[in-house]
């Protein structure tokens, strides 16, 4: 191994260390499933590294990583949609694995249509530009564009709702029995 190149995997480590476990993050709540975003987030490393020389020239080389392995992902699961389901019956997921969110937050993005979800968590969460989050879920930026508002809007009403639930003003003995005492 020549100088040059124990240079170019310091660098490449380096990538890792910084961005690994952003992009799982990120991939894991686009997708909704902590293993697969583990799995596709590592495959998608291993591309960047077979193709580092040209992937450290990049202007954003992490959202690069992070469309790779979202793209990885959709085609898993459109594979996976065409297998039978298997029985019932297996463990079920653990929720530990996920991203520490505000609960309510989480629960609302967790409410998205899946496509949705996807668009919101990789524009804000994966930090990726509107034609990296169209790269990465197939469609046009117009698409992309489109799903973001949508979803951003159905988050406003979600989030709005539970605001107006968790502040409703107490009520008083006197409004509940009806027997106010002048």
């Amino acid at each position: 191994m020549t100088v040059g190149d124990e240079r170019m995997v310091g660098d490449f480590e380096a990538f890792f260390a910084a961005h690994h476990d952003r992009v799982r993050r990120t991939v894991t709540l686009a997708i909704g499933d902590p293993e697969r975003a583990a799995d596709v987030t590592q495959e998608a490393f291993a591309v960047a590294y077979r193709r580092w020389r040209r992937v450290r020239g990049m202007e954003r080389p992490a959202a690069y990583v992070t469309v790779v392995a979202t793209n990885r992902a959709r085609r898993d699961l459109r594979r996976d949609s065409r297998r039978p389901d298997p029985p019932p019956g297996g463990p079920a997921p653990d929720p530990a694995g996920t991203i520490a969110l505000d609960l309510s937050l989480h629960d609302a993005i967790a409410a998205l249509a899946p496509r949705q979800r996807a668009a919101i968590v990789l524009r804000y969460l994966g930090d990726l530009t509107i034609a990296d989050v169209a790269a990465a879920m197939g469609c046009s930026e117009g698409t992309a564009k489109a799903t973001i508002h949508q979803a951003l809007a159905r988050l406003r009403v979600r989030l709005d709702e539970e605001s107006d639930e968790n502040h409703e003003p107490s009520r008083t003995d006197e409004e509940v029995t009806g027997d106010a005492r002048t």
